[in-house]
């Protein structure tokens, strides 16, 4: 891996614009992933509970891992935002499933968020 460069396509919103951001980006040997809400392969937001929005933004973390030929385990910081405190129990037990044995540094606070429905959204950075 050289020098810095965006990861993924670009990224169309629901207004058919393209978005002034990537879904990740690699810098300095680390890969830094944009956060990521719970968005189906279809592209639409789940509004569902915290589990099934929890896994979805963690898979979509994956993929962007594993288009750069790293794994769950190269994480090395993750950053969480959820809307309710309330769902803390929740999030923690899939992202807890999820990384099994790994625990890579994390911070997690209560925000809103920009998308109405979105209870969680979650940022990583990988090591190369």
């Amino acid at each position: 891996m050289a020098g810095k460069r965006p990861v993924g396509t670009a990224i169309t919103l629901p207004d058919g614009s393209i978005a002034p951001l990537s879904a990740a980006y690699t810098g300095g040997g680390l890969l830094f992933t944009s956060g990521q809400l719970a968005f189906d392969a279809d592209g639409q937001l789940c509004t569902g509970d915290i589990a099934r929005q929890t896994l979805l933004c963690l898979e979509n973390i994956k993929r962007l891992v594993d288009a750069e030929n790293l794994s769950l385990t190269d994480i090395v910081k993750v950053t969480v935002w959820l809307t309710d405190a309330a769902d803390f129990r929740g999030f923690n037990a899939v992202y807890s499933r999820f990384f099994g044995d790994h625990r890579p540094a994390r911070s997690t606070v209560r925000s809103d968020l920009m998308l109405p429905g979105a209870k969680v959204e979650i940022e990583a950075v990988a090591a190369y």
